[in-house]
């Protein structure tokens, strides 16, 4: 196997590389490894060379006092069969539900078997049925993308009942079996809604969160439901439900007092806590839609540390990290996962980058 990185010429550009296929995993670590928690974990603090460990041991790489926020959305089986006008078989994942009431959604077409890709035809003003009377009418492209339309969606009963009898959990063709919708929830998954799972928090296993405790580093929650991943077409970042209860924004500002890092599992986390952390660096009780976008330029006011998975060649969510870490780990950090056979997306392994409390701009 040969892989390579490549730097860009700007900080502003997410790194490209080539991803082997080899390296992503095709079925839960359960099955290969025993147990969820047992897979690797690459450990960037700062500018030193990463070191490696598994998910089991992140109490060991955090200090007494820090504070873990994880995003307790579930994952729903938000994937349904279709028919379009013209007869055409299609899959339909319902994404995220709009403020207005309408929805997102992706239309996708079966290739090779069991995999799908997306659907790019101009389908604008086409319903396509759905089991049992159900419909979704496409009214237009979400502005800036070119797979994921704006919709509204008819369904002969409550949308979770729905999903539960019809829906089946979102696959990609690097996955190519079905598997029940528990395997793609997160240990404290709490209140469904996510369309794919805020996977970094797969490995956060309720042993992993025992061991926190019991090293003097609180646990608190939030809720930001995640849609389909944007990795595939590079786009930005869409608006996503989310929710900051008031206990969690005061741990995160009673950490910060007291020198203590904040680390967030997974970008959903930073990105629901960036939206509710103002210029001053405090962090408020929030809910709605949001919409912020974490680059370097933005940077981050409430996150000092993330556990994330491994992502794809140019994918958006890259600047996110650097905004977390900075340039520097992920140049180090993603040639030695190449080099040592980490394995990518929801199944494989994952990435904690933490930052050095001196650099916070409090």
């Amino acid at each position: 196997m040969t892989a390579t990185l490549t730097t860009s010429a700007t900080s502003t550009d997410p790194l490209v590389f080539d991803l082997p296929r080899e390296l992503e995993a095709h079925q839960p670590p359960e099955l290969r490894l025993g147990r969820r928690d047992a897979v690797r974990m690459m450990v960037s603090r700062g500018d030193e060379p990463p070191v490696h460990s598994v998910a089991r041991h992140l109490a060991d790489e955090l200090d007494p006092g820090d504070l873990v926020v994880v995003n307790t959305s579930a994952t729903v089986a938000a994937a349904v069969d279709a028919i379009r006008p013209s007869g055409e078989y299609v899959v339909v994942h319902l994404s995220t539900e709009l403020p207005t009431g309408l929805w997102l959604v992706e239309l996708r077409h079966p290739v090779d078997g069991a995999a799908t890709e997306p659907l790019l035809d101009d389908a604008m003003g086409e319903q396509v049925r759905l089991a049992d009377g159900g419909t979704v009418r496409l009214l237009g492209r979400m502005p800036g993308s070119v797979r994921l339309w704006v919709a509204t969606l008819d369904l002969p009963m409550e949308l979770l009942d729905y999903l539960d009898r019809y829906g089946r959990p979102i696959r990609y063709r690097y996955v190519p079996a079905n598997w029940p919708i528990d395997t793609y929830r997160n240990a404290f998954a709490l209140q469904p809604g996510s369309a794919e799972m805020p996977s970094a928090g797969r490995p956060v296993t309720a042993e992993v969160i025992t061991s926190l405790i019991a090293r003097g580093i609180s646990v608190a929650p939030l809720v930001l439901h995640t849609g389909v991943a944007s990795l595939e077409a590079n786009e930005m970042p869409y608006p996503e439900r989310f929710s900051v209860p008031a206990t969690t924004a005061r741990l995160v500002n009673d950490a910060h007092r007291e020198n203590h890092r904040v680390v967030a599992i997974g970008t959903t986390v930073v990105r629901a806590l960036e939206t509710v952390t103002d210029e001053a660096g405090r962090t408020h009780a929030g809910s709605g839609w949001t919409d912020v976008v974490i680059t370097p330029e933005r940077g981050v006011r409430a996150v000092d540390g993330l556990l994330t998975g491994w992502h794809e060649p140019e994918a958006t969510h890259l600047l996110m990290l650097e905004a977390v870490a900075g340039r520097t780990p992920l140049e180090l950090a993603y040639p030695e996962a190449l080099r040592s056979g980490y394995l990518w997306h929801e199944f494989g392994d994952v990435h904690l980058l933490l930052r050095d409390l001196l650099l916070r701009d409090r």
